[in-house]
């Protein structure tokens, strides 16, 4: 049963002694646009009017329940996949030609899409997700996890015909793993038009966060719409592996891949932080201003062209048990922490505390953190 939650308790909620947190308050004068001359949002960039959103679905403050709010704050809107994520836990990857056994195996709901909508859920911000599952066992456990994650379900599509996306993650005992995927729904089945609800929603939303294991031309769709509104758009790099189209780098705002992604999408090294910083230069070139690179144990670093580079180290929070869906965290986190207008530094310490508390749980979505667990983690360190 969903409750119905007014404006008002919403406000009474952010009057908190957490939502006083620099970390926790929500600014419901959200700018729509990035500065890409400054640290932080301007708000000089807001339009002056802006249509009211529809109801966005809020955790409520016991995490138990999903509560409905028709509030004017610009929704995070993320487009993109759906898994079930099939784990195999093992010592070592098998060598070509060899079977070995593993120690357990469950299916867990993820893929780059749902973690990062659901990570937004968990964060307590208005988050909705745009996407595609199959009518059959996996899709109905994705949905429940959004469901239970506080995501906005409106723009999820059963699709008829094709299986629900998979993937086979291989978790090593030092949790590394390998991924394997299998694109089902999330690459088969899209409209060659979306739908003017679906584009609403992006043209509407506060952040569009997007990532490669959806079709590139539902990308560029999604991508066009939001920058001709100016709403800012995050590209997460992970997914295909083929070159990012130009048509869709030209709506970029902040592109954000990790080490491996940016070596493959410049053709360059990037095994020092000199050379990650030689390859944000063809990142530039090809014509992103604004480059967010996931250094995995080496922490991040945030990359605006004519300005000085912004790094940020990670925060340790305890054993490392799985790190599928830690790059999604921090994505998702930074984009949560942008539409509520902190200041860029105060964006990559929030997402390196979210992204920490993330590899301490098996599985992407069920390790995705609460606000409360990040700001109890950034208050002590």
């Amino acid at each position: 049963m969903r409750a119905i939650i007014s404006f008002a308790q919403l406000k009474q909620h952010q009057s908190s002694p957490i939502a006083h947190n620099q970390y926790a308050a929500i600014d419901h004068r959200l700018p729509r646009k990035i500065n890409e001359n400054a640290n932080q949002f301007n708000p000089n960039l807001v339009p002056r009017s802006r249509p009211r959103h529809p109801s966005s679905v809020l955790n409520s403050a016991k995490g138990n329940s999903i509560q409905q709010a028709s509030v004017s704050v610009p929704p995070l809107v993320v487009v993109g996949s759906a898994n079930a994520d099939i784990y195999v836990e093992i010592d070592r990857l098998p060598r070509e030609g060899e079977t070995i056994s593993a120690k357990s195996g469950q299916t867990l709901a993820g893929g780059k899409g749902a973690n990062q909508a659901v990570c937004g859920g968990k964060l307590s911000y208005p988050t909705y997700f745009v996407g595609q599952v199959g009518e059959d066992a996996h899709g109905k456990l994705i949905t429940e996890a959004l469901e239970d994650g506080g995501v906005r379900l409106d723009h999820l599509r059963n699709v008829s015909g094709v299986p629900t996306g998979h993937a086979v993650v291989m978790l090593q005992s030092d949790g590394q793993n390998s991924i394997i995927i299998v694109g089902g729904a999330n690459m088969s089945s899209w409209p060659h038009q979306l739908s003017h609800q679906d584009l609403d929603a992006v043209r509407n939303a506060g952040i569009v966060l997007l990532q490669r294991e959806i079709p590139d031309s539902v990308n560029i769709q999604v991508a066009k719409a939001a920058k001709e509104s100016g709403v800012a758009v995050i590209l997460d790099a992970g997914g295909m592996d083929s070159p990012i189209p130009q048509e869709l780098l030209n709506f970029v705002d902040i592109l954000s891949p990790n080490e491996t992604e940016l070596s493959r999408l410049t053709g360059m090294p990037t095994e020092t932080f000199q050379q990650i910083s030689q390859a944000v230069v063809k990142c530039y070139e090809m014509g992103v201003r604004q480059v967010l690179v996931k250094l995995g144990g080496k922490g991040s670093a945030l990359f605006a062209k004519g300005e000085e580079t912004m790094r940020q180290s990670i925060i340790s929070a305890g054993k490392i048990v799985d790190t599928t869906g830690a790059g999604d965290t921090f994505t998702s986190a930074f984009a949560v922490a942008l539409v509520e207008g902190k200041s860029k530094k105060e964006c990559l310490r929030f997402a390196a505390a979210a992204a920490s508390l993330c590899v301490q749980v098996k599985g992407a979505i069920p390790s995705m953190p609460s606000r409360d667990s990040v700001i109890h983690l950034l208050k002590s360190h």
